[in-house]
């Protein structure tokens, strides 16, 4: 084959190299919370998250201790080392996403407080960052693009976001939730909104981004066959971060009995299922949903919620879901259980495997590359969380935690020796 030929191969693929390059760009690096926890945004206050942290390590007290719990979800093989991290984890970044909730959790309330509401989140939010209590992750869930609750929504994304940049410099963290999205049209909207948004707040084209929540069955397959889902990533310009998905009220629209209503439903599973195939290699993250089913009240039943929750957090793990929604504080303590067991469980059998990757210490195992970036990944998530600790890392991995970032996003560190 000669030039000739050669050239002529790369003009008829150009077109994929640019889809591969812009469409699926894989993921940026960044950290990935390992929850969001909501609550109604006129109850958010500086010192929330602190208070918050304290209420689950007060619940866990009153059930006989970290190692009891962890007994009780059926993790007591492995209390010992969990018990002192998750307590120190209560003390330290409590919640590492928290939305403050203008949709559900709110509810419909006269304009003007609403207004105020709106005004005054922008206000402690900057207040909880200037003072260091804001959780590393924060933002509001306004209501839908739906045409009775459209105006009022944007009216208070509008009054947040000026309120907030008037404050100074945006969060590094800040997210922005689209709620009960239909159409890829509603994501459009939001995109042209984002861009006028920055263009009268002076902010930097592209800085604001949102998450979409995904909460009905018209996102999964629309009127005319086609899959909306994976339509809306690529329309949205890069700005959609993540999608949500919403147990509750997807369920309802499926007419799921409420008994029947769970993350571990059927019908949820085929729409994250399609939700991940969407996402993959686009760098937009994907979150579970959550279970209403609240630990407080009846010692059985707190028991049986705990069991509960800290289940659907480990099989939404296994299923490649590494976030999920929690609901109250009292929910706190089985999400880092399971997901600390989770990664604790699996991280010595990667760490070795990754030492064996990288300086060749066991002949009997040879990992792929591909294989190779998801046991980095797997290694890297379970340290940004405090899963493991950086010196259990070096010892293991014989590989510093930077290091381990670069194998994990190929792509990323190409571009950091690029610039």
């Amino acid at each position: 084959m000669g030039e000739d030929d050669l050239t002529d191969i790369d003009a008829r693929l150009a077109g994929t190299d640019a889809l591969l390059s812009t469409a699926y760009p894989g993921d940026d690096g960044s950290r990935q919370p390992v929850h969001t926890l909501y609550v109604p945004a006129d109850r958010f206050t500086p010192d929330l998250p602190a208070r918050l942290g304290a209420e689950a390590a007060a619940a866990v007290t009153a059930f006989g201790g970290m190692t009891a719990l962890a007994d009780a979800v059926g993790l007591g093989d492995l209390a010992e080392q969990l018990a002192p991290l998750v307590e120190a984890k209560l003390q330290r970044e409590p919640i590492e996403d928290l939305r403050l909730d203008f949709e559900d959790g709110y509810g419909a309330r006269p304009d003007a407080e609403e207004d105020s509401d709106a005004i005054l989140a922008a206000e402690r939010v900057a207040q909880a960052v200037a003072a260091g209590t804001a959780p590393p992750f924060i933002g509001i869930r306004f209501k839908c693009f739906e045409a009775p609750t459209r105006r009022r929504g944007i009216r208070t994304l509008d009054l947040f976001l000026t309120a907030l940049a008037a404050a100074g410099p945006l969060p590094a963290g800040l997210v922005l939730t689209l709620p009960k999205v239909t159409t890829v049209a509603q994501v459009e909207a939001m995109v042209v909104l984002c861009e006028r948004f920055e263009e009268r707040l002076g902010l930097a084209p592209g800085r604001l981004r949102f998450e979409v929540q995904m909460e009905t069955p018209q996102l999964i397959i629309a009127a005319d066959g086609s899959v909306p889902v994976a339509t809306l990533l690529h329309r949205a310009k890069g700005r959609v971060t993540a999608l949500h998905y919403g147990t509750y009220d997807y369920s309802a629209s499926l007419q799921i009995a409420a008994a029947h209503q769970s993350m571990e439903h059927p019908a949820a599973d085929y729409a994250k299922q399609v939700m991940q195939v969407a996402v993959a290699e686009t760098g937009v993250r994907l979150s579970d949903g959550s279970t209403n089913v609240i630990p407080v009240g009846d010692p059985d039943h707190v028991r049986a919620a705990w069991q509960l929750h800290a289940r659907l957090v480990r099989r939404s793990l296994e299923r490649g879901y590494y976030q999920g929604w929690d609901l109250h504080a009292a929910q706190l303590p089985t999400r880092y259980l399971a997901t600390y067991a989770f990664y604790r469980e699996g991280f010595p059998a990667a760490a070795r495997r990754l030492d064996n990757y990288l300086h060749g210490s066991d002949a009997t195992i040879m990992d792929e590359p591909a294989t190779a970036r998801a046991l980095a990944r797997f290694v890297v998530r379970g340290l940004e969380c405090g899963a493991v600790t950086e010196a259990e890392v070096r010892d293991a991995a014989a590989a510093a935690p930077a290091e381990l970032i670069r194998l994990a996003h190929p792509k990323l560190a190409v571009s950091e020796e690029n610039s």
